[in-house]
């Protein structure tokens, strides 16, 4: 029986490449640079399903230059924003997603980023590294204290959970929007707010883990920024385009915003070159499901995927 060929266009983890190159009639992009639109669309013909990454954009454009043999793309990721859902189903083309196996390295990651956005990590580092620490004073760099404060959650799916339970460990006072309300058992006695702007006034922490959507494109803007609690800190392991990167720097200079922790930015890779000039944005390179568990088991989930999708079955995470 012939295999279905295979376009994996990052490298992907050991495992991940050892069970798909078994399986599958693999084309491995080892290069590791992200697919280019003319790569894609070359690829559709030529190959009956993608694993991409997030670094790989299926632009309504993109996908209407497609040819009718790939059927499947298998996302190594939870976020598809960079897919166009309906061009692609349009043309029949299965997509999924892997969602609950980052869960608990993304939320690990928010709490570094929290933890060192409130304790001044990166002006810390710096002074020791740097050979400057020569004193201390019971006013040397004094930061916020995370036990016992208010922390405000927008998007309460399996990160934003995964990222509570574990502030809990920190006694810290759980509140959280989200589309609808969670059942108890999931809530654990977390606070809902049925709007944003209600979360945000009680937030001494805030954590953003909502999907990017043309509904949540800016959410934090200007104006809601203004309404945090004054010396606020804000925490980003979602997606860069939830955040008005202008409004946030004014926010910061103006000490309405105490630190922020981001791990993702409008432009990727790369960032935003003005947050270097500020000691309290703690940043780093989109890297919140980056641990050997974590890829190995993104990895297996795309394969999973694939696999139920050639054998004739409802993929697990089709979207």
């Amino acid at each position: 029986m012939t295999k279905p060929r295979l376009w994996i266009t990052r490298r992907l983890s050991d495992a991940t490449l050892e069970r798909a190159t078994r399986d599958y009639d693999v084309v491995i992009n080892h290069d590791d640079q992200p697919g280019t639109a003319n790569q894609l669309i070359t690829a559709s013909a030529e190959f009956d399903a993608i694993i991409p990454c997030h670094s790989e954009h299926f632009s309504a454009d993109v996908v209407a230059q497609f040819s009718d043999r790939l059927k499947i793309v298998a996302n190594h990721s939870v976020g598809v924003d960079h897919c166009n859902l309906p061009a692609l189903k349009g043309r029949g083309i299965a997509v999924t997603n892997t969602p609950d196996v980052l869960s608990d390295a993304t939320a690990e990651l928010a709490m570094l980023l929290m933890l060192g956005a409130a304790r001044h990590a990166v002006a810390g580092d710096k002074i020791v590294r740097t050979g400057a620490w020569d004193s201390w004073s019971p006013a040397f760099m004094v930061g916020k204290q995370l036990t016992g404060a208010r922390l405000g959650i927008i998007g309460m799916g399996r990160v934003g959970r995964a990222f509570a339970a574990k502030a809990r460990g920190f006694d810290m006072e759980i509140h959280y929007y989200n589309r609808t309300e969670l059942p108890a058992d999931q809530a654990i006695g977390a606070v809902y707010h049925d709007t944003v702007e209600s979360l945000l006034g009680v937030a001494d922490f805030l954590s953003l883990h909502c999907p990017a959507t043309p509904e949540t494109t800016n959410l934090m803007n200007a104006d809601r920024l203004a309404l945090l609690p004054q010396g606020a800190v804000i925490v980003n392991t979602a997606r860069g385009a939830l955040v008005d990167e202008d409004a946030l720097i004014a926010a910061i200079e103006t000490r309405q915003v105490a630190a922020a922790g981001l791990d993702c930015f409008k432009v990727e890779p790369g960032g935003n070159p003005a947050f270097a000039a500020y000691d309290n944005i703690f940043m780093l390179p989109h890297i919140g499901s980056a641990t050997r568990q974590t890829r190995d088991a993104m990895g297996f989930r795309a394969l999973d995927n694939l696999d139920a999708f050639f054998a004739g079955q409802t993929p697990r995470d089709l979207l």
